[in-house]
């Protein structure tokens, strides 16, 4: 799921992604084990757009990832995820963004994020390796707050 990040689309006026979005687990699919809850919130600041992201694994313990992107084709640092440690960013148009996942400099995962025509629903569909070297494919599904 840690793989699963980001972004968000500053390339554009207004982002169609800014606010705060909760997973909805049952319309979301996980190659291992569905996590309790996650929640992200995406904010336009001056250096970028932000996210902050908060997940309770199903085990119960607590993670949090923060990344500020810039859709500048550069990597930005990634802090909390032990996939990766930088993302880069690219804006498609303004409801849908891809991004390039890299740990030490090395690809690991492609993250594809839409926000629908109506603004209602994020999906994100994650690719890649975890750190331990488990393949994932999932597909996060979040409702705007």
């Amino acid at each position: 799921l840690l793989g699963t990040l980001f972004a968000a689309t500053s390339a554009f006026a207004a982002d169609a992604v800014d606010g705060s979005w909760k997973l909805n687990v049952a319309m979301s699919k996980f190659s291992g084990t569905a996590p309790k809850s996650a929640t992200r919130v995406y904010t336009e600041t001056a250096d970028g757009t932000t996210l902050e992201q908060k997940t309770v694994g199903a085990d119960g313990k607590e993670m949090s990832m923060h990344v500020t992107l810039k859709y500048d084709g550069k990597d930005h640092p990634v802090t909390g995820n032990p996939d990766a440690d930088t993302v880069e960013a690219k804006a498609l148009d303004a409801h849908t963004s891809h991004f390039t996942m890299k740990r030490d400099g090395k690809v690991v995962g492609t993250v594809h994020r839409v926000v629908s025509a109506d603004g209602k629903t994020l999906t994100v569909n994650n690719k890649g390796t975890h750190a331990d070297g488990k393949a994932y494919d999932d597909t996060l599904v979040f409702d705007r707050q």
